[in-house]
């Protein structure tokens, strides 16, 4: 057994020697056994109790009042008192009044320093539980009007009852600002709207590429081709030397065989047919499919021999080529045929507009002046059943070239009119002038190869030939084309009407909008702009 004063038994200057023991009771009062508040064994149980408490909250394991009754039995204080621990009396004070102190809520934010035992004391630790009626953590406690400081005795756990409770609470008791998302919903709509533009835009560009074939396919629209079984009648369809699937696609198409221009070569595309089309005019029907019409045109015996098919608005140089592919006739024979017209009783330059449009089936044997002879005597049947007298005959072949070449048969007369109009020296509208866009491109493709489209505009009614009537008054030098019955009909008997000016505004339909001012002129003009606006591919120039 150890000597108990073996304590006293050390150096005189040992600092530690006169220190109790662990073991040992601490000197004073009996009644004040209980840890100092501010103690560091007492900050750590708190924190223990503390840890504790929060941690069976979080798991949900017990309600407060079971937490409350943990704490209770672990103990408050090392003395197990339930009653609030007075701070220690110091020597300055014992003679001072008692004043009880008042139970304060510990704040997380209250920082001790370590081994300040003075700050401790100064603020005590708040109790776990105490002999005070118990408040519910739920409901807010009063504050006493009379000081700062809370009056309720509730415990420490009570006290972080109310955050707890805000942290499990249900989310619709939580008032959390909501962030401002007003820029970035504007954003969002920007980008969607410029992506839906795009995808609209990219649909239109599809839809005028491949709409009509989307449509084909989806079955929308009227159908292009004619339905099998319905073709009636005769229709004779020229074929020239070197004719490819487009341009047969077009003759057939304009003799009434098939019910678009363009339904017959897409045909060849879509079943890849390779086919050689060889000259001659071939006898068919009206309203062929166009499977119909390829089968017919492959057929031999729908070829006509020593046949020639003059078309209506041609030009000698034009028919020349399909007098050779219908009877077989060498060009040249041809040309120096037509170069004398004086042989035919034609008191012209230029047998243009002599050369009667019609379809001409000739004997094995005929000559190249017998061919041309057979076409100009048809023109003098013509003349003669209108009445058209032989020192007219070359002014009303020439006014009727222009008819033909500028209108649709049914506005002829009109058209008549505006060239007898026109034509009036007395006229303050156009002065004389007739300015046909027909007779400018006449004259200037006497001198100029390839397709109008492609010659400048201005150079053409800027040339200084005699068919320019941009530039010359009165009619062209000479007939620009060959002009059909109705069209000789036509220039002899012009409608009545005061008009000046006419323009197509609808090629398909061919709409024509007569005018009699330039005004009106120019906003029938305008029509017909837009319409080619619309239809990029509808034959604009």
């Amino acid at each position: 057994m150890s000597d108990p004063d073996a304590r006293n038994n050390g150096a005189p200057n040992d600092l530690f020697g006169n220190l109790p023991t662990a073991s040992s009771p601490l000197p004073g009062n009996s009644e004040r056994d209980a840890p100092a508040p501010g103690s560091r064994r007492a900050i750590r149980e708190a924190a223990a109790r503390e840890a504790a408490a929060r941690e069976a909250a979080a798991r949900g394991a017990a309600t407060r009042d079971a937490a409350a009754q943990e704490a209770t039995r672990r103990g408050v204080s090392a003395s197990g008192s339930r009653t609030a621990p007075e701070p220690a009396p110091s020597p300055a004070s014992e003679s001072a009044p008692q004043t009880a102190e008042v139970p304060r809520r510990r704040s997380s934010h209250v920082a001790l320093e370590r081994g300040d035992d003075t700050a401790a004391a100064t603020h005590p630790l708040p109790l776990w539980e105490s002999d005070a009626p118990r408040v519910d953590a739920a409901d807010p406690v009063p504050a006493d009007p009379t000081t700062d400081a809370p009056t309720s005795t509730e415990s420490d756990e009570e006290a972080d009852a109310p955050h707890l409770h805000e942290l499990f609470a249900p989310e619709q008791h939580r008032d959390v600002p909501k962030k401002r998302r007003g820029r970035g919903c504007l954003i969002g709509l920007i980008i969607m709207l410029v992506i839906l533009g795009g995808a609209v835009a990219g649909g239109f560009a599809i839809w005028g590429q491949y709409g009509d074939r989307i449509s084909d396919m989806m079955g929308w629209g009227e159908p292009k081709d004619y339905e099998a079984g319905i073709a009636t009648g005769e229709a004779l369809v020229t074929i020239k030397q070197g004719d490819t699937g487009e341009p047969v696609s077009i003759a057939l198409y304009e003799a009434g065989v098939t019910k678009t221009s363009s339904v017959f070569y897409d045909y060849l595309i879509d079943e890849g047919k390779a086919v050689t089309f060889y000259p001659g005019v071939y006898a068919l029907q009206q309203k062929m499919t166009a499977a119909a019409a390829l089968e017919a045109l492959q057929n031999p015996e729908n070829r006509m021999e020593n046949t020639v098919r003059v078309a209506e608005g041609g030009t000698v140089r034009s028919t020349l080529p399909q007098i050779v592919d219908g009877v077989g006739i060498p060009l040249e024979d041809l040309q120096a045929a037509v170069a004398d017209p004086g042989a035919y009783g034609v008191a012209a330059d230029t047998l243009e507009g002599w050369l009667f449009p019609a379809v001409y089936t000739f004997d094995p044997d005929v000559t190249a002046k017998g061919v041309i002879e057979a076409m100009v005597a048809r023109t003098q049947q013509s003349l003669d059943e209108v009445g058209v007298s032989a020192d007219d005959a070359q002014k009303v072949l020439t006014t009727a070239s222009i008819i033909q070449r500028e209108g649709h048969t049914a506005d002829f007369d009109k058209v008549s009119r505006v060239i007898a109009n026109r034509l009036d020296p007395a006229n303050d509208e156009t002065h004389g002038l007739l300015q046909m866009d027909s007779t400018a491109q006449y004259g200037y493709g006497l001198n100029h190869d390839g397709p109008v489209a492609s010659w400048p505009w201005e150079s053409v009614v800027g040339d200084d030939n005699p068919w320019n009537t941009y530039v010359h008054p009165g009619l062209p030098a000479s007939p620009i084309a060959n002009p059909s019955h109705a069209a000789i009909e036509a220039a002899a008997n012009p409608a009545d009407g005061p008009w000046f000016y006419f323009v197509t505004v609808n090629l398909d339909t061919g709409e024509t909008v007569f005018s009699a001012t330039y005004a009106e002129q120019q906003a029938a003009e305008a029509q017909y702009r837009k319409w080619c606006e619309e239809n990029p591919d509808g034959g604009c120039y």
